[in-house]
């Protein structure tokens, strides 16, 4: 008998057909003899819609307002799954993120997992019950409930695998596992039968909406090995590990291209010590990821200044011009420019570390495609660059092509 966690995106619940395809899935488990328990997201299409209901009556909610509001999406589909699970004759029990033991930290829409107390959980598991876990959500200590973010969902389930020492955690999506690049853009693309966790870590956090970062970065730090795999098949998927010598003979694992991202330009900046720290404390202080970061010297008259670029999601674009903005009369710069329009396009490989000449093919690659390139970025496993939107799939499919065609 194993305890396994399985976790299923909102595609894979986006109906009470595909509910009853998960409570079919689950049963199989369940009839020998393992415990399970599942974590759902919210249907597809749900949080989207709340969000914009929300922004229908006011362009920048309350955060707190937005947790309470949110939070609803997830408890919809533990309960419909719950319900699927009785129709199939299975006992099984919904439990909130709250109810589950998920204690966060208080920032809300953005919260981190401090502790996890899984005593109720498995109380539910040795009466005999299939436990369903709302993702995406907590509650802080002092009872309040928070989100964890876009994606959250997988945390949830990773670190409800690591709090229940769980035999195999298994993350359902839409597609068959991690591929080289998104198959819906890149029909070449292959499907990867393994993957380290630290080129996990950079594809996701570089735009694959395969797995929520922050979940392959709790993944790594307790050692939960993972399967991605599709709810609409029984194919085996990827396996998500610490890394081994032979994945260091592939240069490139993946492409991918980020969508999300927006571009903030603070024109004209004093160049001065201090100024740069000033503007990403406040950002850092408003709970603002910044990726990209470039600056430019210039002399404007005759006096030095800077030209600052940054890059951040593009839904907390509105949050970080008023960051911004409100810094003007402090820091004396002369105006601030915001750009949607940007795609980020990364290539990734553990084997970039022993292998020269990556940057150099994939620029030369761009050149040959007509692609500008307006910002670059690089670590020891990936290369990043941020290019015009609308030449953002051509790009992918050239860079992809290039390396794994």
């Amino acid at each position: 008998m194993a305890l396994i966690v399985q976790k299923f995106g909102g595609t894979s619940v986006a109906n009470p057909e595909r509910i009853k395809n998960v409570a079919a899935r689950v049963k199989k488990y369940r009839d020998q003899g393992d415990q399970v328990v599942v974590v759902v997201s919210a249907m597809s299409g749900v949080t989207d819609s709340l969000i914009k209901m929300a922004k229908e009556i006011m362009p920048l909610p309350n955060d707190r307002e937005m947790d309470m509001l949110l939070a609803t999406g997830e408890q919809q589909t533990i309960a419909l799954t719950s319900i699927a699970l009785h129709a199939l004759g299975l006992s099984a029990t919904s439990m909130t993120g709250a109810q589950a033991g998920i204690v966060t930290d208080g920032v809300h829409t953005k919260a981190k997992i401090k502790n996890i107390s899984p005593k109720s959980v498995h109380e539910l598991l040795d009466a005999g019950n299939v436990v369903i876990v709302a993702g995406f959500q907590g509650q802080t200590i002092e009872g309040q409930i928070t989100t964890l973010g876009r994606g959250g969902s997988d945390l949830t389930a990773i670190a409800l695998a690591a709090a229940l020492k769980a035999d195999l955690c298994q993350i359902y999506t839409d597609v068959d596992g991690v591929y080289t690049a998104d198959p819906r853009i890149v029909k070449s693309a292959k499907k990867l039968s393994e993957i380290s966790y630290d080129e996990m870590l950079e594809l996701s956090g570089l735009g694959a909406k395969v797995m929520q970062s922050r979940s392959v970065e709790f993944a790594k730090k307790f050692g939960v090995v993972f399967e991605v795999r599709s709810s609409l098949n029984d194919n085996p998927g990827t396996i998500v590990k610490e890394e081994t010598l032979s994945m260091e003979g592939v240069v490139i694992r993946g492409v991918s291209l980020d969508k999300n991202q927006a571009k903030v330009t603070l024109v004209a900046v004093p160049d001065k010590p201090g100024v740069a720290a000033r503007v990403f404390k406040a950002l850092a202080d408003a709970n603002l990821n910044v990726d990209m970061i470039v600056q430019n010297v210039s002399h404007n008259a005759g006096v030095p200044a800077t030209d600052l670029s940054f890059t951040v999601d593009k839904p907390d674009l509105l949050k970080a011009k008023k960051v911004i903005e409100d810094l003007k009369s402090e820091i004396g710069y002369r105006e601030v420019l915001a750009d949607e329009k940007i795609g980020k396009l990364s290539v990734v490989g553990v084997g970039m570390r022993s292998h020269p000449g990556v940057a150099a093919k994939m620029f030369e690659t761009l050149s040959k495609e007509g692609v500008n390139i307006g910002m670059i970025s690089t670590s020891e496993i990936k290369i990043s660059v941020i290019i015009d939107l609308e030449k953002g799939e051509a790009a992918m499919k050239a860079v992809h092509e290039a390396f794994l065609g």
